[in-house]
């Protein structure tokens, strides 16, 4: 049994290590190879982020005429990520490593990189070289540099990689690269997730807590960068961080315009609130009972508008409405209606009806006012016919002298008696 026993202990150690060596190298391309490692000693990515499956620090090679090494990764994964490129490389030497982000993660083995292969030349921009040369004072890369531009391009032989700058998508220097041979975008840290590669789970949890602990504050970067891979024909997508991306591609990208232009990606409610004594808590839980109990869904457009009411003195749903359509002219005024009525339904607001009433001599409108009398009688005024009473009204009283009225507001009377 012990035999049998020690049998077995060798045969799954030889297969976890044959399936780790054959993650570590996966073909992802006709030319194009996995040569990554994954992490499983970090358990806070950057001292912040739990990972309880790991991380995965990707980089990737290109064989052509000229062969291109993608990015570097961790410092405590040297010797495992130069076996994986002398695995796939063989006899051949690289002639390039582009580096399209300089965060230590990916970029801490530049340095020793050079050192393995002293004829290879560094492919960068301005501000990553500026950036290298901090990180590595005594490198030297002279006659071993290439600096490229926003758009340009280089061609390895069959393959061509277009430079695509990507400024603060998450750090200044940034750029993400475009094989237009293979279809290919190598999107630096974009699109990326926490989670080693050796760990099934879905892409989405994952990828979401990731952009918004890494990416999230740089949505209108991220825009700007969605703008430009929208005019490119894109069959996979290559990140420094998760896994290939292959399929179902237009999922992983809308995913990444909500997160990025801060919509929701499901209707709902967020009802946020701070309670010292726990007063404050026992009103939040009450509206989002309320709520709950209405199936109340809350649109981009009931979300403005509930941000109108609370920013503005609104003296009714009409003044809402202007204000609404100033932001969005699709808006409807039975939206806003809908949606005063739902809150002031459930107790969240207390209609105020506080009017705005004609007061200008100037003004030419009819029936600004409507006064009713004990005897059923109605008398109509025109806002020239009420500015006069206001005025001899206030003078009668002492309040007015030579000053002109400037606003009148009114509010119904609030008491219990109906009479009122």
């Amino acid at each position: 049994m012990r035999a049998i026993r020690k049998y077995f202990q060798k045969y799954w150690k030889y297969k976890i290590q044959q399936t780790k060596e054959e993650l570590n190298t996966m073909k992802i391309g006709n030319d194009i190879y996995y040569v990554g490692v994954n992490d499983h000693q970090v358990d806070l990515f950057e001292g912040q982020y739990v990972v309880p499956n790991g991380m995965s620090y990707n980089s990737y090679v290109i064989l052509d005429e000229k062969i291109a090494v993608m990015d570097t990764v961790d410092a405590n994964f040297t010797h495992e990520w130069l076996d994986n490129i002398q695995k796939v490389l063989g006899d051949r030497k690289p002639d390039y490593l582009i580096v399209q982000h300089m965060e230590p993660d990916h970029s801490a083995n530049i340095e020793n990189f050079v050192k393995a292969y002293p004829e290879a030349t560094v492919v960068a921009n301005t501000k990553t070289f500026a950036m290298m040369k901090n990180f590595f004072p005594k490198m030297d890369l002279a006659g071993r540099k290439l600096e490229v531009k926003d758009g340009e391009s280089l061609t390895l032989g069959k393959h061509v990689l277009t430079f695509v700058f990507a400024p603060m998508v998450h750090w200044p220097e940034v750029m993400v690269t475009y094989d237009s041979t293979d279809k290919v975008l190598f999107a630096a840290d974009g699109f990326g997730k926490f989670g080693a590669l050796d760990r099934e789970e879905p892409w989405d949890d994952e990828a979401r807590r990731y952009f918004i602990g890494i990416v999230g504050k740089y949505g209108l970067q991220v825009q700007k960068l969605l703008k430009v891979a929208g005019t490119l024909d894109i069959r996979k997508i290559c990140s420094l961080h998760g896994p290939v991306l292959t399929e179902n591609l237009g999922h992983y990208i809308e995913k990444y315009d909500i997160w990025s232009s801060y919509r929701p990606e499901e209707e709902g409610v967020v009802v946020a609130y701070t309670s010292v004594y726990g007063n404050t808590k026992k009103a939040a839980e009450l509206l989002a009972a309320k709520l709950k109990e209405k199936g109340c869904r809350i649109t981009k457009q009931r979300l403005r508008l509930i941000d109108i009411i609370l920013q503005y003195e609104c003296s009714s749903c009409k003044e809402i409405f202007y204000r609404a359509l100033e932001e969005d002219d699709k808006l409807g005024v039975a939206t806003v209606y809908r949606m005063v009525n739902l809150l002031e339904e459930i107790g969240a607001i207390s209609r105020k009806n506080m009017y705005k009433v004609a007061y200008s001599e100037n003004c030419m409108m009819e029936n600004a006012c409507t006064i009713e009398l004990d005897d059923g009688s109605i008398h109509h005024l025109s806002a020239k016919k009420w500015n006069s009473v206001i005025r001899a009204g206030l003078k009668s009283c002492g309040y007015l002298a030579d000053q002109k009225v400037t606003n009148v507001t009114i509010k119904p009377c609030e008491c219990a008696e109906q009479v009122c």
